[in-house]
């Protein structure tokens, strides 16, 4: 049994239990190890079968998972007796004989596949393993003599950095330039635009001057666009949405603002380069830009700009008033005076804005009602001309008609010749036609035909090319973790020990397959003896039947005329009922001293069963059963008051 324990418990591991090391033998599992084994191994066997793998505070919860676990024993074919208390009340032999069927039911290629547990925090704890060795097999030094090679030229240099700072440097962006408009399939780009794209526009990692300013210009262009988007997204939220105008509208409208500001200003600059107080064009564009006449290349805000072009107002009026003073001193005006002029003009220019509002209104309202008026004209001549064509070709078919009049029977005749001949005409197209479409309907069908079994071979074809393409996958995926096993047993085979001699483990084996045969012939002449003996004592029992009912009858013919053959016949009969019981007595002693060897069997197997642990084990529960259902009797009540 050490051989069956010993394998039951490799292939546990080997499937991914967690097995405690202490654990030698069936005889070491607890409840917590046989539930988590049986779980795993009912899950490796069906996977639709997910039954918890940890036994849960409560009791109910036990039980039901242990009578979850023999229902599917018992789906599997599992003959022996089983129920829950197989698995929270365990005894040694019923264990092994659960755990050797279901070591049996284990599929081939499932317990290679997970002959190994190949997780990723398997393969993590593996690869940390493996790389700590690697570290504790190096001599230590210290984080800023780490020694990297710079290759400079060809020429790869010893030199010695910071850990972690080899391929360090500075942040630095280079403007980027990506395709625009491409996304968005409303928007039609011009032939050009797209040639340059797909043919001259270099690639993002090829712009930057350096390598190493890729990622960071990439994530300067990506900052930007989310600031431009965002940006966009509260004026929208802010002034577009209180608009109530699309945002192409709102796009429209916010660029016709600006284009309108831009030309006033270039209007108002115009009237003083014609009025004399500006040199030049030039002078105009420069103080708009917020650029000076001497030195073009200083930028300036729109704030700078707007306070130069105050500034520049103030100091005209200065002037003005410093020519004023060379002449004489102004008369100076009282506030009440100002203030009425103030007033005054205001009214002025109150009732001037006034009179163009009115006249603005009235001017749009006369406008679209002009509008109006073209649509309607534009509708009214636009039918004016269908009817005028209309009227045109009805003309020339009655000019015709009435030009043919005056010659009328021999235009008709005329007209019935040029009948007939068309008739004919048509009649012999329609038997070429005839002709030429019988010939090319076969074709057509011929074409129909070869197109179908085009298509049925292409689509044969593509299943074919999936299947292909999912069994590449499955294969690429099988190589990945056969490699990752086959590095992981090179590994634990590097750190095995070279002492183990493989051919003890052999002769090992060897020498069990030997034992194993011996049995099997010594269970063979058992078995062989016991058919001989067996035919032999029904070969004496028919023999015994015959002889003694020949002999009956031969003494029984003497006994009617003998008195010395009546009492032979008497002590003959006396003498087969004694052998018969003593047969039977034989026989008797046999099935009872088999019956005491089961009955020993069945003491023993009720020892190691463990009944006094497995009672005290027993009345736990219930008490602990009796208290879950005292607590759920009392919020049942509370729930219910």
């Amino acid at each position: 049994m050490e051989e069956v324990d010993n394998i039951i418990i490799h292939t546990l591991r080997q499937i991914g239990c967690d097995m405690p090391e202490e654990v030698a033998s069936i005889k070491d599992f607890t409840t917590p190890v046989i539930v988590q084994a049986v779980s795993k191994c009912l899950h490796v066997i069906n996977e639709e079968l997910q039954i918890p793998s940890n036994l849960p505070a409560s009791m109910s919860a036990r039980f039901r998972i242990g009578t979850t676990m023999a229902t599917a024993l018992q789906d599997l074919g599992y003959q022996g007796e089983i129920g829950y208390q197989t698995f929270l009340y365990s005894n040694e032999t019923d264990i092994r004989r659960v755990f050797m069927f279901l070591v049996e039911r284990l599929p081939k290629e499932s317990s290679m596949s997970v002959s190994e547990p190949l997780g990723t925090s398997v393969l993590l704890n593996h690869r940390i393993a493996s790389e700590l060795s690697k570290r504790l097999s190096h001599a230590w030094t210290p984080s800023f003599c780490r020694q990297g090679g710079l290759r400079w030229r060809g020429v790869k240099e010893r030199t010695y950095v910071k850990e972690g700072t080899r391929d360090m440097r500075r942040y630095h962006a280079c403007p980027l330039g990506s395709p625009q408009g491409l996304a968005d399939l409303t928007v039609k780009l011009p032939k050009e635009t797209k040639a340059y794209y797909m043919n001259i526009m270099p690639f993002i990692t090829s712009q930057p001057a350096c390598p190493q300013d890729v990622p960071p210009s990439v994530l300067e262009m990506n900052a930007l666009s989310v600031t431009a988007a965002s940006e966009w997204e509260v004026e929208w939220s802010h002034s577009g949405i209180a608009s109530r105008l699309s945002k192409e509208e709102y796009l429209a409208r916010k660029r016709q603002r600006i284009e309108k500001k831009i030309k006033d200003h270039l209007l108002t600059e115009m009237k003083k380069v014609e009025a004399g107080g500006v040199a030049d064009l030039s002078d105009i564009i420069s103080m708009y830009s917020g650029k000076s006449a001497n030195d073009s290349r200083t930028k300036g805000s729109r704030f700078t700009r707007t306070e130069k072009l105050q500034f520049a107002q103030d100091e005209e009026k200065v002037a003005a008033m410093a020519g004023l003073s060379e002449e004489g001193p102004p008369k100076a005006d009282t506030e009440e005076e100002l203030q009425k002029k103030r007033e005054e003009e205001i009214e002025a220019l109150q009732k001037k804005l006034n009179e163009l509002s009115s006249s603005i209104s009235n001017s749009e309202v006369e406008v679209k009602k002009i509008n109006a008026n073209i649509q309607q004209t534009s509708e009214i001549i636009s039918n004016k001309k269908t009817q005028n064509s209309d009227r045109e070709e009805s003309y020339k078919v009655k000019k015709r008609t009435v030009d043919l009049l005056p010659d009328a029977e021999n235009n008709i005749a005329k007209l019935q010749s040029v009948v007939d001949s068309s008739s004919q005409r048509l009649i012999s197209l329609a038997e070429q036609w005839e002709k030429h479409r019988t010939g090319l309907i076969d074709q057509y069908r011929e074409l129909k035909v070869l197109n179908a079994n085009r298509v049925s071979e292409t689509q044969k074809k593509l299943e074919e090319i999936k299947t292909l393409r999912s069994k590449m996958k499955e294969v690429a995926e099988e190589a990945r973790s056969k490699d990752d096993l086959y590095k992981q047993l090179v590994v634990e085979l590097e750190r095995m020990s070279r002492d183990v001699n493989r051919s003890a483990y052999t002769r090992r084996i060897l020498e069990i397959v030997g034992n194993i045969k011996k049995q099997k012939e010594e269970i063979n002449k058992i078995l062989i003896d016991t058919k001989t003996v067996q035919k032999e004592i029904n070969q004496l029992s028919g023999k015994l039947d015959r002889t003694f009912t020949v002999t009956d009858e031969q003494i029984f013919k003497d006994a009617k005329k003998d008195e010395a053959c009546r009492k032979a016949y008497k002590y003959l009969a006396s003498l087969h009922e004694n052998c018969k019981e003593l047969i039977q007595a034989v026989e008797n002693t046999g099935f009872i001293m088999r019956e005491i060897r089961d009955l020993e069997e069945q003491i023993d197997n009720e020892t190691q069963k463990n009944t006094g642990n497995n009672l005290e084990r027993i009345t736990a529960d219930y008490k602990q059963m009796k208290e879950e259902n005292s607590a759920l009797t009392k919020k049942f009540k509370a729930h219910k008051s």
